[in-house]
């Protein structure tokens, strides 16, 4: 049947008995019709969406780690066409490196996934390995990092350009490495290595970098190094099996790498991108990625961008989940076969004491001897080495310092310090003064404590009431030394929590320093001395302070070259200047410290350690040498 309007109501058109009327349902209420629009609009948003299943492109289990990349590196990423498979494939002629482009949303991380994700689970960690840098503000590389993917090296979460910088140094070494190994053998390439008998492994080496241009953004000595070494790895790497992904969201604007080494990438893989980057990653007569119109849609072109290299493709689509259950299987295969994990850097959080190897493998042993050169511990790095340390040896200077407004932090390192150093010579071989003016029952105050209570040494703690008494026990043991420098006395280290805090620790015009059958002890006369004459002599300081205003009333210029060793949280650049001779201390994050080393003439970016849980203060208690 059907309605037909009259002037007054609705009527059956092929009905008209009198007195039949057509009485309709009433409409729906407001919000039922908003919400059905929403969820009509909902459907249609995703009607175009094709999703094409990972487990198409990914091998079963028994295939996994079966592929060899001798010849090439080759694995599946997507479908082209109804029927054929879209390869990546790296190692053969002039295809040695890949340039990806895509804006936001077109799935360019869901395909720097896949690559990864495939080729771990068809090659083995002997034949490919990764450096994974993101310098996004996202963590889209830490599946990798939870999972420890036995074919990473490097994994950079949240990366800052400094340690970017320090990854492809890294590469760099790795690339001369092997050109020194390929020349004792005589060949140039990986099948020739191979073929000769070369004795190491030789994986194909993948650095794959999303968003590259954060290099660029500022004309300094970081972007300088990162063009050259850059240039360097993309020209000579392809002899050495060391190939290079680079990933953005726009290849235009002044921030982006020299098209001299983009024009040596000769593998192109366009995404959803606006015209301008469509002509950019492409030729300028290739326009043909200015029409994808989907995520995960793209173009596939080994041909260094030329219209007649066009292979238009669908990249499979990578849930989450089916992506961490396939690194579990990896994970669980690597653990039989004893592969290790990857380093890793995460520039968004403060590092993690419990993962310092070698201060975890001094805790869990008992020293026979003193350390010839004890070493205290201040952070995790900000490049690829082991953790920041500083040294102390019995020579002038040997003291450290430690300026900003971060208790936490400072106390951290003032721990840290302490247990290192305990951690370093055998029962009695090492005595400890810890300077602290906390009150009793802050929570500082109680971790100071917990952690002191686990050292097997000699501690003596004093505060501002029994400082003087202290200080001039330190005079007649300085006194002793010098009298006798052939006597045998424990290395005696002296930390300070708050210098700003004792009062009586602060420089004098004049000083009336006096010890031995005197009764009254400048305790800032014998601070003093301490600096200057007790590293010799094996009494080393170890001082935190707020300001450097603070550390000019409390020490002053003359006093404050003794300490050979400085770190700085962030301050300002002309207080960064006076303490460092350099600004650089203006520009560090929340989670970055500056350590300075005078005697040696550099400077290191780290990331402080962050204050440690109860479970590690147990586990020091647990420690065989604190029974």
């Amino acid at each position: 049947m059907r309605l037909v309007r009259s002037e007054k109501n609705f009527l059956l058109a092929d009905l008209r008995e009198p007195g039949l009327r057509v009485v309709l349902d009433p409409p729906p209420s407001p919000e039922f019709a908003t919400q059905f629009l929403h969820d009509v609009g909902e459907s249609g948003r995703g009607s175009t969406r094709v999703e094409v299943p990972f487990q198409q492109i990914a091998p079963d289990e028994k295939e996994f780690w079966s592929e060899e990349t001798t010849e090439e590196l080759r694995v599946p990423i997507g479908r082209s066409g109804a029927t054929k498979m879209q390869y990546l494939e790296i190692g053969r002629g002039t295809r040695q490196h890949a340039l990806i482009a895509g804006k936001t949303g077109s799935g360019k991380s869901t395909l720097f996934h896949i690559i990864v994700t495939n080729l771990a689970l068809w090659c083995g960690p002997e034949q490919v390995e990764f450096y994974l840098v993101d310098f996004k503000k996202g963590v889209e590389f830490k599946c990798y990092a939870n999972r420890r993917l036995p074919h990473a090296k490097v994994i950079a979460i949240e990366s800052d350009r400094a340690f970017g910088l320090s990854v492809l140094q890294r590469l760099d070494d790795e690339l001369r490495r092997r050109g020194d190994l390929f020349r004792q053998l005589g060949v140039q390439d990986v099948p020739g290595y191979k073929k000769a008998g070369g004795k190491e492994m030789m994986p194909r080496t993948l650095l794959m970098i999303d968003e590259f241009q954060e290099f660029f953004t500022e004309e300094d000595r970081v972007s300088q190094g990162a063009a050259v070494l850059l240039d360097r790895i993309v020209r000579q790497g392809r002899a050495f099996g060391i190939h290079v992904i680079l990933g953005s969201q726009t290849l235009g604007g002044a921030y982006t790498l020299a098209r001299a080494t983009i024009g040596q990438m000769v593998i192109r893989i366009a995404l959803m991108c606006n015209e301008a980057d469509a002509f950019l990653i492409m030729d300028q007569d290739n326009p043909a990625p200015r029409l994808l119109s989907r995520p995960g849609e793209g173009i596939y072109n080994d041909a260094a961008g030329a219209i007649e290299g066009n292979s238009p493709f669908q990249a499979v689509w990578l849930p989450e989940e089916v992506r961490d259950d396939y690194l579990e299987k990896i994970r669980e295969r690597a653990d039989d076969k004893k592969f290790p994990g990857p380093f890793v850097f995460e520039g968004n959080a403060p590092a993690d004491v419990r993962e310092n190897v070698v201060l975890g493998e001094l805790l869990r042993t008992i020293p026979d001897k003193p350390a010839a050169r004890a070493r205290i511990w201040l952070g995790a790095p900000n490049s690829i080495k082991g953790p920041t340390e500083a040294v102390f040896q019995r020579q002038s200077g040997s003291n450290l310092l430690i300026v900003g407004q971060s208790e936490e932090r400072e106390l951290t390192l003032l721990v840290v310090a302490l247990v290192s150093l305990a951690a370093q010579y055998p029962k009695g071989a090492a005595r400890f003064v810890v300077l602290d003016s906390t009150p009793p029952g802050f929570p500082e105050r109680d971790f100071l404590e917990r952690v002191i209570a686990t050292i097997p040494h000699e501690v003596v703690q004093a505060g501002n009431s029994n400082l003087a008494q202290v200080m001039g026990g330190l005079a007649e043991e300085l006194k002793n030394r010098a009298a006798d420098e052939k006597a045998a006395a424990p290395e005696t280290f002296v930390l300070v929590h708050g210098l700003q805090n004792f009062k009586k620790l602060r420089q004098e015009d004049e000083f009336s320093f006096s010890s031995g059958e005197s009764t009254t002890v400048n305790p800032a006369a014998v601070l003093q001395s301490l600096i200057s004459d007790g590293p010799t002599h094996g009494i080393h300081i170890i001082a935190t302070c707020d300001t450097y205003n603070n550390v000019n009333r409390f020490l002053g210029r003359k006093t404050l070259t003794e300490f050979e060793m400085r770190v700085l949280f962030q301050m300002s650049a002309s207080d960064s200047a006076s303490l460092v001779e350099s600004p650089d201390a203006s520009t560090l994050g929340l989670h970055r410290a500056l350590y300075y080393n005078d005697r040696e003439g550099y400077t290191e970016i780290f990331r402080p350690y962050a204050r440690p849980g109860n479970e590690w203060i147990e586990e020091i208690g647990r420690a065989p040498r604190a029974s």
